[in-house]
């Protein structure tokens, strides 16, 4: 991973990315989902994750996060992807899973990525690197929350961004509340 992008200040606001091996189509399912937008609710009430705007897609994430300094934000991450990949595992190794036609196919994609990677031993689910940006202007806050939120209707899955279910696009063009906590700057 290149060192151009690490999260360094605790005290900055990043742009991150947390995307699934191989583009990987796993958050079409709700019980994958449950898990991802729960860990990022435990992240934000136990330890200190602050999100200012998310969208989740069929196989990534893209958040804008910070820290209000109860632990580290690279410790933060590093244990919400753990959780997650673990949480999501196991649902995957469960052989009586209803409804996951592709449960088997998406489990040998990991282990096969995980074995392949000399971090892993046998599993892995989401792509290392999360691609960290500062944002340490309000220009670039700006072109990445409107990035975010555009990237439901430039897949072609909605005509507004608003009417994305898992975004922070409703809380910030209604007068409505979004599936997480936000901060709104």
């Amino acid at each position: 991973m290149s060192r151009k992008y690490k999260i360094k200040d605790q005290q900055k606001l990043y742009f991150v990315t947390f995307s699934v091996i191989n583009w990987i189509y796993v958050f079409i399912r709700n019980e994958y989902r449950n898990v991802l937008l729960e860990s990022i609710k435990y992240c934000q009430k136990n330890k200190g994750l602050e999100v200012y705007a998310w969208c989740l897609m069929t196989s990534h994430i893209h958040m804008i996060i910070g820290s209000d300094g109860t632990n580290d934000l690279v410790g933060t991450v590093r244990d919400f992807k753990s959780f997650t990949s673990r949480s999501i595992r196991k649902l995957l190794e469960n052989k009586n899973a209803v409804g996951e036609s592709r449960r088997e196919w998406m489990y040998w994609m990991m282990q096969m990525a995980g074995i392949k990677n000399s971090n892993n031993t046998d599993f892995q689910f989401w792509i290392q690197d999360s691609h960290p940006i500062v944002l340490d202007s309000s220009e670039i806050f700006k072109q990445k929350l409107t990035y975010i939120h555009q990237n439901p209707v430039e897949a072609g899955f909605v005509a507004e961004p608003q009417h994305w279910l898992y975004s922070s696009a409703v809380d910030y063009m209604t007068d409505q509340k979004g599936m997480l906590e936000i901060i709104i700057i």
